[in-house]
């Protein structure tokens, strides 16, 4: 057995490392578990930022320091030629990787490789099972009528789709971020024991609340939040039909953080002109925004666990999310939670928290105080155990 106090992490992935979304969460990662004694390689197609507390940063597709554009190779080819790489870096590493740290889509050679050199390997899954994803999406887009956009990624694809699953069968561990992305592997037949529960976080550094906030809030009008991509997976219209139906348009404030795909805003159009809903596309400064609501929203149809939803917990908000969104709360204790699709149950909750503010404050208080055990430093700490235990386990 190896000594399992200091272990070698290869993490491998195939986005930009420390750039918004995927790549954050890669980054904080490494951070975390570096944190926690564990020595690490980072591998990754390009870096927005290098990490400076691994032993080794390598990106395979940079030129002098700049990132090929994936729109050259394109996405599916820059993510086998990554892994084809990392695959033969693996092998020159041989005897000084105790476990690898694989992303999706980009890995098969790599856990390949780290099978045949007696090397354990988790496979990260940031979403649901791919099969699910591309069903329930696809069956939302069609009951909108709203064309699905060209290269999205939750386009069926069926040699994605097999390559996936030949990642999940190789991986000795699957890392779930949330109880929905295991039902949905539990649903295909998957051994439980395969599935191992992890966390993402949120960086205190940047989301936080003050006292003043609380004083602002409260002479505010009762203000909503959507943080994401407008796009039907997200479920945004479910939360403006709520919105409207609610009666809330004619005196709160909805504010809409994100882009919104041009096919999807059509559908849209109808709730987006009205005075109480406020379109602000990217925000560079999310927790300036989030200070100033009471409440997230995300009714999202398919999501691993929402990076906002500890973010907007960390500043304030009441989460008022669907049973789908990967959120780390619980229902009444400091959050609400709807079925996704269900728009009169959230209709319900948002009228809940606008006519009682005892229970606003209640909620958003037990929220405040709980989302302290989930920063990036204790996801990291979640991980760094699971690599430990996955090793000892040869």
């Amino acid at each position: 057995m190896q000594n399992t106090d200091t272990l070698t992490v290869l993490h491998t992935s195939t986005h930009r490392l420390a750039t918004p979304g995927i790549g954050s969460i890669a980054w904080y990662q490494i951070q975390g578990v570096a944190k926690e004694g564990c020595k690490v390689v980072a591998t990754c197609t390009s870096f927005g930022k290098r990490p400076r507390c691994s032993l080794l940063n390598w990106a395979t597709l940079e030129i002098l320091g700049l990132p090929i554009p994936k729109k050259v190779t394109g996405v599916d080819w820059a993510c086998r030629i990554h892994d084809w790489r990392v695959a033969r870096f693996l092998e020159r590493l041989e005897g000084q990787i105790d476990i690898v740290h694989c992303w999706p889509n980009g890995a098969l050679e790599t856990l390949r490789t780290a099978r045949k050199l007696g090397i354990k390997s988790v496979l990260e899954r940031p979403n649901a099972h791919t099969a699910y994803a591309y069903e329930v999406v696809a069956k939302e887009h069609r009951r909108l009528g709203v064309t699905m956009p060209k290269n999205y990624s939750h386009t069926y694809n069926r040699q994605r789709l097999e390559r996936e699953e030949e990642e999940y069968a190789l991986a000795d561990g699957l890392l779930v971020p949330s109880d929905f992305v295991m039902g949905t592997f539990l649903e295909r037949g998957f051994d439980r024991g395969r599935l191992v529960r992890h966390q993402y976080g949120y960086d205190p550094t940047r989301f936080s609340v003050a006292a003043q906030d609380f004083k602002e809030r409260s002479q505010r009008p009762f203000t909503v939040a959507f943080v994401g991509r407008g796009e039907p997976r997200k479920g945004l219209h479910y939360a403006l039909q709520a919105w409207m139906e609610s009666g809330l348009s004619r005196q709160g404030h909805f504010l809409i953080c994100g882009d919104i795909v041009p096919s999807y805003r059509e559908i849209l159009g109808k709730w987006l002109s009205h005075q109480s809903i406020e379109t602000l596309g990217f925000v560079s400064d999310l927790p300036a925004v989030l200070r100033k609501c009471d409440v997230l929203i995300l009714p999202s149809l398919e999501e691993g666990s929402a990076l906002v939803t500890y973010e907007a917990r960390a500043c304030g908000c009441v989460l008022v999310v669907s049973d789908r969104s990967g959120a780390h709360c619980e229902h009444l204790k400091n959050s609400l939670i709807h079925s996704a699709g269900d728009v009169q149950t959230l209709r319900e909750h948002l009228l809940l928290l606008k006519q009682d503010r005892n229970l606003l404050s209640q909620l958003r208080e037990s929220s405040i105080t709980s989302v302290k055990n989930l920063t990036w430093s204790d996801a990291g700490k979640v991980l760094a155990k699971i690599y430990r235990q996955s090793v000892a386990q040869q």
